[in-house]
């Protein structure tokens, strides 16, 4: 079978932040340190598989975080109806990678079995655990499984030829990142497994965290996956809009040649 084109897309960012918000361990704690939000497609021929939603202007307003496009606009450009839409990974539940899954009413969601477990059980209990997510998103993806569209995977999984998920934890509990075959190699959309190069490549943790030791340890899987490191794409980092070459829009980027610049860290 033929490869997969894969795009990044930007509906959004988040430039009053500092490196305290994205590293625990962090000299330099205080300085900006600023987060692009993403979602990402996969595309081979009239094949079309989403990559998370991204979330609305509802919710943005709600949590204080406008978004720059709503997320059906911002995937306009690549020709993508929200009806059309049948298939959908969730790397997780988090409120911006699953606040516009009510946006995709007719797409089967494929996620970790682990994460609904997570996202709907005691551990919400904790204010500081709950806080990524927003209880309207969780019961969409409720009842998109009682509706029969939810796909669930216990750790490694192919959703569709030369397409794979593989649960790496850390971030939620059910994180998983996707893993795609491209013509650059094997590319791996890291989504929270890694926010930013500088988490990956150095190793240090992100903040929002249910379990550092997996966190650490994803790191080293995500690597694994891809046929070179460059091809690991972070979930946040504003360096994916620099490196990777323009798509169809300003905001897209396609991924699936790999960079066209070094990456810096």
């Amino acid at each position: 079978m033929s490869e997969w084109e894969v795009f990044a897309v930007k509906y959004s960012d988040r430039n009053n932040r500092t490196r305290a918000d994205s590293f625990i361990f962090d000299d330099a704690h205080d300085a900006p340190h600023p987060m692009d939000y993403f979602m990402w497609l996969l595309r081979r021929g009239d094949e079309a598989i989403l990559v998370d939603t991204g979330y609305d202007a509802a919710e943005g307003q709600a949590r204080g975080r406008p978004i720059r496009s709503d997320p059906v606009t911002a995937l306009a450009p690549l020709g993508v109806r929200p009806d059309r839409i049948t298939d959908l990974i969730v790397t997780h539940l988090h409120y911006d990678h699953a606040g516009g899954l009510h946006l995709f009413p007719n797409a089967r969601l494929h996620r970790q079995a682990a994460e609904m477990a997570y996202a709907t059980g005691p551990c919400m209990c904790h204010d500081t655990l709950r806080m990524p997510f927003t209880a309207a998103h969780v019961c969409e993806a409720v009842l998109r499984l009682y509706a029969g569209k939810v796909v669930f995977y216990d750790g490694d999984a192919q959703v569709a030829e030369g397409v794979t998920v593989h649960c790496i934890g850390g971030h939620s509990r059910g994180l998983q990142a996707v893993r795609v075959r491209t013509k650059a190699g094997w590319l791996v959309l890291a989504s929270d497994a890694a926010h930013f190069y500088e988490n990956l490549w150095r190793h240090k943790p992100f903040p929002i965290v249910v379990d550092v030791e997996r966190m650490l340890e994803g790191y080293t899987r995500l690597e694994a996956l891809a046929s070179d490191r460059k091809l690991v794409v972070p979930g946040h980092d504003p360096i994916v809009s620099a490196v990777f070459p323009e798509g169809p829009a300003g905001h897209i980027r396609r991924l699936d040649a790999g960079p066209a610049w070094e990456i810096e860290v």
